[in-house]
């Protein structure tokens, strides 16, 4: 009986853990799941409710992605995500934190202003500045931490190395929602290098197979 992977196609925290488990080659049985009706089986096993969630046949439950990642690969590493040849896995830890912390909140609300309200309204609704000048504060302050991955990706291919590692698969899916949302905007905005990094990234053949809809698959 294989692993059961609760997941949302688009999310890119269940697109890092997709990635790492069909780079590792780890049988597991995916189930997408419709995010308004969350499967009670998932809720049961992680009542946070939010993908991607693992279950093991054991019942164990691992519901981080960046554990299901490193789950996945410490059965099978066959790309060495987890030891590349330069950078250690502290040192990827701190990058992918760094995204985290100095990133994410930034790409939400740069991406999602309407859900922010509160931050930039008053408390009868009416605001107090405009939600486009909230959105594009939050671009430029996303925009600092990709600039600091531009310096990372002059002088190497990849964000510890010279090929992909943790760390790159880990934060490629929130850059890529970042360029997404705004491409030309992105581009214009962002070191050439990371555009070249994200692309390569996004462009390999395993990445689309990762974000192949199940009905794709099936076909």
């Amino acid at each position: 009986m294989p692993a059961t992977l609760y997941t949302f196609r688009r999310c890119p925290y269940a697109m890092r853990a997709r990635w790492a488990i069909l780079v590792a080659g780890v049988a597991v049985e995916q189930r997408e799941v419709a995010l308004r009706h969350k499967p009670a089986a998932m809720l049961e096993a992680s009542p946070k409710g939010t993908v991607p969630v693992l279950v093991l046949p054991d019942g164990r439950v691992i519901d981080q992605s960046l554990d299901i990642m490193r789950w996945a690969l410490a059965q099978h590493d066959p790309e060495h995500w987890l030891a590349p040849g330069q950078g250690t896995m502290d040192s990827m830890l701190m990058l992918i934190a760094a995204c985290e912390r100095e990133f994410k909140p930034h790409l939400d609300r740069y991406k999602y202003p309407s859900r922010y309200r509160g931050e930039w309204g008053t408390p009868d609704g009416e605001p107090t500045r405009q939600e486009s000048a909230f959105s594009a504060e939050h671009f430029n302050k996303a925009r600092q931490f990709l600039t600091q991955l531009g310096d990372r990706l002059a002088a190497r291919a990849g964000l510890v190395g010279q090929a992909p590692a943790l760390a790159d698969i880990a934060i490629v899916p929130f850059v890529r929602q970042m360029a997404r949302h705004e491409r030309t905007r992105f581009e214009q905005a962002v070191p050439g290098s990371v555009l070249q990094w994200m692309d390569g990234l996004l462009a390999r053949p395993d990445f689309q197979l990762v974000m192949q809809k199940q009905s794709e698959k099936q076909a």
